[in-house]
């Protein structure tokens, strides 16, 4: 192939591989073999062959790599709402570690699906995905557990569903809780209350048990009644609005509340707000993911860092090493939580 020719061919389309070989004067398959990094190769031929690579412009063609490989090189996320925060940095360490390995991440919502009546599974399987991760905790589905027959799913940040051999990532949610009881305990507070999520231990919704098994163990060892102030459900801003209110205007109200999530611990902010009390004088507040709200100056919230983008990190490391190992045991992963201390909390007033 002449210059002329070259031009003519980055004018009028993209060049091919055949391009690459014709011009450089060898065969198609030792270019591929360059591209690949396979095969016996001379170092002059290779320095050849990717000298014509940068010259003519040549960038290989991933649906057809892909469909060499038998593979999309897509994995499919599924959040189960897009609208907490905590997801942010999680997606992060996620999506860099799929990218890093030549993956693609299709993202979808399983919130919206609820309301629009539709399966992002399903159709995440019909985009012939490679895997699955699983983002929060969601219902038990049919369409995860069929998709955890054919293709490697990753739990990332939930326990649930469960859907046999699937490879889970989580923070150590008990550590957790009860790392953020006894800062409390240790400024003077005894009357502590938790807005739990629901959930048992053996069933859906874990990671609110879990939770709530690290704060009734931190109040029994300080010889406290555990279960005075749990209020359960309190997964969102509405629901801990709602039970903040119930328990803050009490008699008896408690004078540290440790929230599910941040997310939570902004609706007990904004009851207490309503009720005249001032966080941290009146009120002490802990909330759970260290999300970018916690970390916002006017609010200044302590809360529990769960190593978010190290959980969405790990659960792609999870996924990768399955793609190339379908047949490895089901693995769980803790990552270690950690108490990130802010405004929020202080000693409770002497009155």
């Amino acid at each position: 192939m002449t210059d002329g020719e070259a031009a003519g061919t980055r004018a009028g389309r993209a060049p091919t591989i055949r391009d690459v070989a014709e011009r450089a004067g060898v065969s198609k398959s030792l270019v591929s073999s360059v591209l690949q990094g396979k095969g016996r190769v001379s170092d002059a031929s290779r320095a050849l062959i990717l000298q014509t690579i940068e010259e003519l412009g040549y960038r290989p063609n991933s649906r057809a790599r892909a469909l060499s490989k038998k593979r999309s090189d897509t994995i499919g996320i599924v959040l189960n709402d897009l609208s907490n925060p905590w997801f942010i940095d999680l997606l992060a360490g996620l999506s860099a570690t799929l990218h890093s390995s030549g993956l693609s991440p299709l993202l979808t919502d399983r919130a919206t699906d609820d309301r629009i009546g539709v399966s992002s599974v399903e159709k995440l399987l019909a985009q012939d995905v490679d895997g699955l991760v699983l983002v929060g905790t969601m219902a038990h589905d049919q369409a995860v557990v069929r998709a955890a027959t054919k293709l490697p799913v990753v739990l990332a940040g939930t326990r649930d569903p469960d859907v046999g051999a699937a490879d889970v990532v989580v923070n150590d949610d008990v550590a957790g809780t009860r790392s953020a009881t006894e800062h409390l305990l240790s400024l003077g507070h005894t009357r502590i209350g938790h807005l739990s999520g629901a959930g048992e231990i053996g069933g859906h919704g874990k990671i609110g048990a879990l939770r709530r098994e690290g704060f009734r163990s931190a109040m029994i060892d300080a010889g406290l009644d555990p279960d005075v102030y749990i209020e359960l459900g309190c997964t969102s801003e509405e629901s801990g609005f709602a039970a903040a209110r119930r328990l803050l205007t009490r008699s008896d109200r408690p004078t540290a509340i440790l929230a599910f999530n941040d997310m939570a611990a902004i609706g007990a902010m904004s009851a207490a707000d309503d009720l005249g009390l001032r966080i941290p004088e009146d009120v002490s507040l802990v909330g759970y993911d260290n999300t970018y709200i916690a970390r916002i100056r006017h609010l200044s919230l302590t809360s529990i860092d769960n190593g978010s983008f190290a959980v969405g990190a790990q659960a792609g490391r999870f996924l990768i090493e399955r793609l190339a190992t379908p047949s490895l045991p089901a693995r769980i992963h803790l990552v270690t939580p950690r108490l990130e201390v802010r405004g929020s909390t202080s000693a409770p007033r002497t009155s």
